[in-house]
């Protein structure tokens, strides 16, 4: 059995700060000193990649214990951070041929874990920069005894661009993006003409791509962007939104939301088959 499938031993009490379960770990670092040690990186591609314009803002939230402990101990075996300085072997990564799918922007994991639990003979690749859902995400998936979720830290065009082979990934989902709803910031969006050329590069033929939000003018751009790009197709013969498929999970948020009012929209687009994007 690999590395991948074995599930780090835990760390003696004595090695972890005392806290109140569910607590906030509160620590005074020195200057320069990481936050977790043996865990994600602050910024892990550096200076090694340009400065553009970021389609995510990082969150500065309180990370509790117990997510502070998932990331010290889980997180050389289930994490990764996004240099793009390799390109990942995934069989290697997952510890099996299994196809695997990328999901960009997981928030605190709960559905994502959910997937994984459902279907584990597909592989999930999780990004995102936010701590606590890192942390958090680790957590479940040691409960849950999960072996096919890992956890990227960093920027995901990176991990397309840099980490990530030509058609080698079977789908691709973003759920609930930030809609960055000022017309001033429409540029941050992240589906964009560009980004969609780049996600297809990296996505087998026919694989899947999947995005949800409850951002109505959001849904509409993206309808409107995904239909016009010549690598992608719509899964509806009407050419419209898609129902929600079962494998995407309702959430608390989500639910607290059709509650209220708001309206979510799932797309469903195929990768074509008979075109070869081209991408640096």
């Amino acid at each position: 059995m690999s590395d991948s499938h074995r599930t780090p031993a835990h760390r003696p009490a004595s090695a972890a700060p005392a806290a109140p379960a569910g607590g906030s770990l509160r620590h005074t670092r020195a200057k320069g000193e990481p936050r977790f040690p043996d865990g994600p990186k602050a910024d892990p591609a550096g200076s090694h990649f340009e400065r553009r314009i970021r389609s995510f803002q990082p969150r500065r939230s309180r990370v509790t214990a117990g997510q502070a402990d998932a990331l010290q101990r889980l997180w050389a075996t289930w994490g990764l951070d996004v240099d793009g300085q390799r390109v990942l072997d995934l069989p290697a990564l997952f510890g099996n041929d299994h196809p695997v799918v990328l999901e960009i922007g997981f928030g605190m994991g709960e559905a994502t874990a959910r997937m994984a639990a459902a279907d584990p003979g597909v592989d999930i690749l999780a990004v995102d920069v936010h701590t606590p859902g890192q942390g958090n995400l680790l957590a479940l998936a040691e409960r849950d005894g999960l072996t096919n979720v890992r956890v990227a830290n960093g920027d995901a065009i990176i991990l397309l661009r840099e980490m990530l082979a030509p058609d080698s990934l079977a789908g691709l989902r973003v759920y609930f993006p930030d809609p960055w709803p000022k017309k001033r910031h429409h540029k941050r969006r992240l589906i964009q003409p560009e980004f969609l050329t780049l996600a297809a590069s990296r996505m087998a033929p026919g694989a899947e791509l999947h995005c949800a939000t409850d951002w109505e003018p959001y849904a509409e751009h993206m309808l409107e962007v995904l239909t016009a790009h010549p690598y992608f197709e719509n899964t509806r013969a009407d050419g419209g939104f898609a129902p929600r498929p079962a494998h995407r999970p309702l959430t608390r948020f989500e639910g607290q939301g059709l509650e209220k009012g708001h309206v979510v929209n799932d797309l469903v687009f195929r990768r074509v088959p008979h075109a070869r994007p081209e991408t640096g």
